[in-house]
């Protein structure tokens, strides 16, 4: 029973996912558009540069209105109204105001690009495009609605709405004596008054929802990278899946060892000469002046295949010489398919010659 449960424990702990994720997950997750990124961050930072946009060019823009709306009124009321003229008006003041509003759209999209540019990088799939089916599932969705992220979500939103909230009474609170006095004071200064609260109220929302968003940055990145992580069993399939079957590696490297070893045998019938240890080493020389710059190793072997290495060489009369020292520098220093090294070669050419002599050749 003992045994029995120690097993199982070994089995769940190999499930839990402890690992972190390995860079073929992490790829295979950025290709399906499953990055960490808040969409807070580019909404404050959006926030925050329109007002400022707005402080720095207010006169500018307030001149700009001003002629917009007093040349409707001065120029415009004694106009003739057909067709023509009306599409000509609006075409004219719709320009107008897609001009001064132009360096806000410009503002938007340069600071929305760059926000998720500097979280995620370069990114572009339509992977989040593809219809999902399984999110028509009510059992999905209600586990949705009611689980641990729609919580934080809501937690979420309860703080930034507890903090506009906070920011916005303080600042009030602090300006209420000038409030009652507004009653008393001309339209112009109403105005300003109110412009300058109002620009003062955007600022410290926009810097307090930032500090949200970058807390919210650092929560999705936590969330990320535990919804990344892999269990021991799953880094070892996915190592199996990217180098192969440690069995199956091994059965295809023994049977490329058998196929060379077949190979090499072939090869002794054709040898020249076969240098032996006597028992312990075999190496197959063979000579063609025609091909070749040297004489090569064609087989090679220690003790069984240096055996059958002599084997083959006796069935089909191939001479064999014992030179001990030979072999052995032939069998350490060259591979199967290699020339004789060159300080071996006057040894070698000796053996040679006299095999030569042997069977009468020149």
């Amino acid at each position: 029973m003992p045994r029995y449960r120690l097993r199982m424990d070994l089995q769940l702990f190999a499930g839990e996912k402890t690992e972190k994720a390995t860079p073929k997950k992490r790829k295979e997750s950025r290709d399906k558009g499953q990055v960490a990124k808040s969409a807070e961050i580019p909404s404050t930072l959006i926030l925050l540069a329109c007002i400022s946009f707005l402080v720095m060019l207010g006169p500018f823009l307030e001149k700009q209105l001003l002629s917009l709306v007093g040349d409707a009124f001065l120029n415009r009321l004694n106009m003739e109204v057909t067709d023509q003229n009306v599409l000509a008006l609006f075409t004219h003041y719709a320009l107008r105001m897609l001009i001064l509003l132009s360096p806000i759209f410009l503002i938007v999209v340069v600071i929305a690009f760059a926000s998720n540019y500097v979280q995620i990088g370069w990114l572009f799939t339509l992977e989040p495009l593809k219809p999902k089916f399984d999110k028509l599932n009510p059992i999905n969705g209600a586990k949705n609605i009611f689980g641990p992220r729609s919580l934080v979500e809501f937690l979420k939103s309860s703080l930034k709405l507890t903090s506009v909230a906070l920011i916005v009474f303080t600042v009030l609170w602090s300006e209420k004596s000038r409030l009652l006095d507004l009653a008393h004071l001309p339209v112009q200064d109403i105005f300003a008054f109110v412009t300058t609260l109002t620009v003062r109220l955007g600022i410290f929302i926009a810097a307090l929802l930032f500090i949200l968003a970058i807390g919210d940055y650092i929560y999705q990145r936590y969330e990320y990278e535990k919804k990344l992580r892999m269990s021991k069993q799953d880094v070892k399939d996915e190592y199996k899946n990217i180098e192969g079957d440690p069995l199956i590696k091994a059965k295809i490297k023994e049977r490329q060892r058998r196929m060379a070893l077949m190979r090499m045998m072939q090869e002794v019938p054709k040898a020249d000469v076969i240098i032996t240890n006597p028992t312990h080493f075999a190496v197959a020389l063979k000579y063609d002046s025609t091909k070749m710059d040297a004489p090569t190793v064609v087989a090679k072997g220690q003790d069984y295949m240096a055996l059958r290495i002599r084997e083959i060489a006796k069935q089909n009369n191939v001479i064999t010489m014992e030179n001990k020292p030979l072999a052995r520098a032939l069998f350490e220093r060259t591979d199967v398919g290699q020339s004789v090294p060159a300080d071996l070669f006057q040894a070698v050419a000796e053996v040679l010659a006299y095999v030569y002599r042997l069977k009468g050749r020149r």
